[in-house]
C-alpha cells in the first residue's frame, strides 16, 4: 500500500471518479501505516521515527488529494467562459450591463436606473449587476465558503438586520379544569443587530478579452471574484471582530460550558495544555458532542482546519474503528463520529488554550446577512492597458443562537 506515497507528487487525474479513487487509496495506506504506529506504541511504549514520518507523509498526501478532488469538482461546476449557443436572448438589464462592461457605454444602464428611481449609483458608485449574475455569485460563494455553506443566509435591503429574540418566555403552569387562570407575565425581548460591511474585489481584464464576443463576461466576473470574496468571508465568519466586517463566532466571549449564559459561546476543556488527553482522547470529543442539546445535534457539523483534522484522523474508538471516515462519494464531506466535517482554514491550530474545534448546528447558530445588490465600477484609467472592475457587495454576520455552537479548548480549564 505504499503506492499512494509515490503518486502524491504526480499530477492528479482530471476526472472526479479517478481523483476519488486516488483519495481512497491514500486513506487505505494511511490506515495501514497508522495501525502499524499504534501497534509499535503498544509493544514498545513508543513508535518508530520512520513509521511516524510515514504516517505524517501519507496524511499530507491525503490532504493534498482531497484538495485536488475538491478543485476538480469546483471546476466541473464552474460554467465555461464561452457563450452557450442556446443563449441568444438576454434580459434588458443584462444587455445594458454587458455594453457597460465591454465598452464603458453606460447610457442604457443610466436610463434603466433613472426609470427605477435608483439613487446612489451611476458612474461614481458603479452599477448593479443583473439579477442572474448576482444569483450566480451567491451560488459560487455557497459552494466554496465553508461557514456560509452551513450557516443560515438571509438577504436584506437595509444596512442593518435587527432580529428580536425572547430572553424569557411567558409564565405558564398547570391548572385545574375550573380553577382561575391568573394573567401570565409577558415575555422579555431583546434585539440582535447584524450590520453589513462592504466587501470588494478588483479583477482586471485585457482589451482582447473585452472585445471577444464569444466570452460571457457575466460568468467571467463571477469566476474572478468568487475566490477573493470567499477567502475574506471565511476569515471574517470565524475570527472577524465586527468592525467593518462580520463578527466571527470565535470573537465572542468564551466561557466554560458549566458557566454558559446567553451572548457567550460555551467550551469544553481537554484538561491538558495544548493537547488531547493521553488516555482515551476520543472521550473528550464525545463530551463535546453531548454538550450540544439534542435538538441541535441532528444537523450539527464539525469545523476545524486541515492540521487539526490530520491529528483527529489518527484516533480510534474502543472497538478499534477510526473516528474519522472518508467521504462516501465525490463531493461529499468526511465524517467524524457520524457528523459531517467542514474544513475551514481560518480555524486556529492546536495550541495552548486555543479552540481549534467547533461543533454545532451552524444553520441555527450563525447568520450570514447579504444586502441585495452587487455593484461593478469600470475603471479603464488606473492600470493601463488593463481595465479594472471594482466589484463590491455588502455582507454581515454573527451568532444568532449562542446555544447552538460549542468549542473544544485545548487547555487545563
Amino acid at each position: 500500500m505504499a503506492a499512494p506515497e509515490h503518486k502524491a507528487g504526480m499530477k492528479p487525474p482530471e476526472d472526479a471518479s479517478g481523483a476519488f479513487g486516488e483519495f481512497m487509496n491514500a486513506f487505505e495506506a494511511f490506515r495501514e501505516a497508522n495501525d502499524q504506529r499504534l501497534a509499535e506504541i503498544e509493544a514498545k511504549a513508543t513508535s518508530d521515527v520512520v513509521t511516524v514520518e510515514k504516517v505524517d507523509r501519507i496524511s499530507q498526501a491525503l490532504d493534498a488529494q482531497k484538495k485536488a478532488l475538491d478543485g476538480i469538482l469546483l471546476r466541473q461546476a464552474r460554467p465555461a467562459l464561452g457563450r452557450p449557443e442556446a443563449l441568444t436572448v438576454k434580459s434588458e438589464h443584462a444587455s445594458a450591463f454587458e455594453a457597460y462592461v465591454r465598452s464603458g457605454d453606460d447610457r442604457m444602464l443610466r436610463s434603466m436606473e433613472q426609470k427605477a428611481m435608483s439613487y446612489g449609483s451611476g458612474q461614481d458608485g458603479g452599477y448593479l449587476v443583473p439579477e442572474e449574475l448576482e444569483t450566480e455569485i451567491g451560488k459560487r460563494l455557497a459552494a466554496i465558503s465553508p461557514i456560509r455553506s452551513i450557516a443560515s443566509v438571509r438577504q436584506v435591503s437595509s444596512a442593518v438586520l435587527k432580529k428580536p429574540f425572547a430572553v424569557s418566555g411567558p409564565a405558564v403552569g398547570w391548572v385545574g379544569e375550573t380553577a382561575a387562570r391568573p394573567e401570565t407575565a409577558s415575555s422579555t425581548l431583546a434585539e440582535l443587530q447584524f450590520p453589513t460591511a462592504e466587501l470588494y474585489a478588483m479583477p482586471a481584464a485585457t482589451a482582447s478579452l473585452l472585445e471577444d464576443s464569444a466570452v460571457d463576461l457575466d460568468r467571467w466576473i463571477s469566476a474572478e471574484i468568487e475566490t477573493a470574496f470567499a477567502e475574506q468571508e471565511g476569515t471574517a465568519f470565524v475570527t472577524g471582530n465586527g468592525t467593518n466586517k462580520p463578527k466571527g463566532f470565535l470573537d465572542y466571549t468564551l466561557v466554560a460550558e458549566a458557566s454558559w449564559e446567553w451572548a457567550k459561546i460555551g467550551y469544553i476543556a481537554t484538561g491538558v495544555d495544548g493537547a488531547l488527553p493521553a488516555a482515551d482522547p476520543s472521550d473528550i470529543l464525545i463530551d463535546l458532542v453531548y454538550a450540544l442539546k439534542s435538538g441541535y445535534r441532528q444537523n450539527a457539523n464539525w469545523v476545524m482546519n486541515r492540521k487539526t483534522q490530520a491529528a483527529i484522523r489518527k484516533l480510534k474508538d474502543d472497538d478499534g474503528n477510526y473516528l474519522w471516515q472518508p467521504p462516501a462519494m465525490p463531493g461529499a464531506r468526511a465524517m467524524l463520529m457520524g457528523f459531517p466535517l467542514v474544513e475551514a482554514e481560518d480555524m486556529p491550530d492546536i495550541a495552548s488554550d486555543e479552540t481549534p474545534i467547533a461543533f454545532g448546528d451552524f444553520a441555527r447558530g450563525y447568520l450570514v446577512v447579504d444586502r441585495t445588490g452587487v455593484r461593478v465600477l469600470r475603471d479603464p484609467y488606473s492600470a493601463k492597458p488593463y481595465v479594472l472592475f471594482y466589484t463590491t457587495k455588502r455582507v454581515g454576520g454573527g451568532v444568532q443562537d449562542f446555544d447552538a455552537i460549542k468549542l473544544l479548548k485545548f487547555g487545563v480549564s
